[in-house]
């Protein structure tokens, strides 16, 4: 009874400190937080930041009971970091660089459980702080250079299969499809929108956590993650050559609007279905050599456990 006294109350203790830096952290990155929560609910390209503090702390919560029975100690490399990662944050906020700022936020986080906890609770907390980074928006000149060539690559792709339809004839010229369809000229532009990239982000960030939250050999881990990305891509193109079928056979109207961005949730539970249907394969058919050897071993000693009853 004792004892459960004492847990609860380094329990508590703990909260209390959790809570404590969690409220002097929102205070001293304020900016930041506001124009995050700007974004998100303004860019419908940014929305899933919303979830990913959710998995976060739920990537906390699945490990709660190791955090529990580790006993931290602060650590002086942890507060050598806090100031290197304070410094660097002000000299970026200095010349007005907002995504540096925010990734300076998040290593803040990440030093300052160094800090207090040391490398035994950071070994638990090191993948719920670097999750984060998800939830920040890529830099415009960035997202522009990552999104132009996969725009591009879809308009190529897209071209070859529509030309593969009766009385079609396509070709890609930059992220614009040019063609003709029953003597009718197709303009189809690869929009922004289609460039698979709100997919990819969205993939990877779920190809880490089912990493994480499921236990799996390592080299299936790396394969899940490596999978997120050309899976994303081949969704993507998909959605362009559908995108490409209704403009010609139901209307330029119906290839953009709400059914465009329909047709993007749809492609999403397509990724899905198709990064569940590997993780299945992985599982149920794909067995790693150790794993055999296990399960051999373990064959063999319960068969001679038999016989020596027998």
């Amino acid at each position: 009874m004792l004892t459960e006294t004492t847990d609860n109350t380094i329990r508590t203790d703990r909260l209390w400190k959790v809570g404590i830096i969690a409220v002097l952290l929102a205070i001293l990155f304020r900016e930041e937080l506001s124009r995050l929560l700007e974004r998100w609910t303004s860019d419908p390209r940014e929305s899933h930041g919303f979830l990913i503090p959710g998995f976060s702390l739920y990537f906390i919560y699945q490990v709660r009971h190791q955090l529990a029975q580790t006993l931290g100690r602060s650590s002086l490399w942890g507060l050598f970091f806090i100031v290197v990662s304070l410094t660097g944050y002000f000299a970026f906020f200095y010349l007005g660089w907002y995504y540096p700022r925010q990734i300076m936020m998040i290593a803040t986080l990440g030093v300052v459980i160094l800090f207090l906890g040391g490398g035994k609770i950071l070994r638990f907390a090191w993948l719920p702080v670097v999750f984060l980074i998800f939830a920040i928006p890529l830099p415009a000149r960035l997202y522009f250079q990552i999104t132009m060539p996969m725009r591009e690559m879809a308009s190529e792709v897209a071209a070859v299969v529509l030309s593969a339809l009766p009385n079609v004839d396509c070709s890609a010229l930059g992220v614009v499809i040019h063609g003709m369809h029953g003597g009718e000229v197709l303009h189809l532009n690869v929009a922004e929108a289609c460039s698979g990239m709100r997919l990819l982000m969205a993939f990877l960030a779920l190809g880490v956590a089912m990493a994480y939250l499921e236990y799996r050999p390592a080299l299936h881990r790396i394969i899940l993650l490596c999978s997120t990305i050309p899976i994303a891509m081949f969704c993507n193109m998909i959605r362009v050559v559908i995108t490409g079928m209704i403009y010609m056979y139901i209307g330029p109207e119906w290839a953009k609007g709400d059914v465009h961005a329909l047709l993007g949730l749809v492609m999403l539970v397509v990724a899905f279905a198709l990064y569940g249907l590997l993780a299945w394969i992985m599982s149920n058919i794909v067995v790693e050599e150790e794993t055999a050897e296990v399960l051999v071993v373990n064959a063999s000693a319960s068969s001679i456990e038999g016989k020596e009853r027998v």
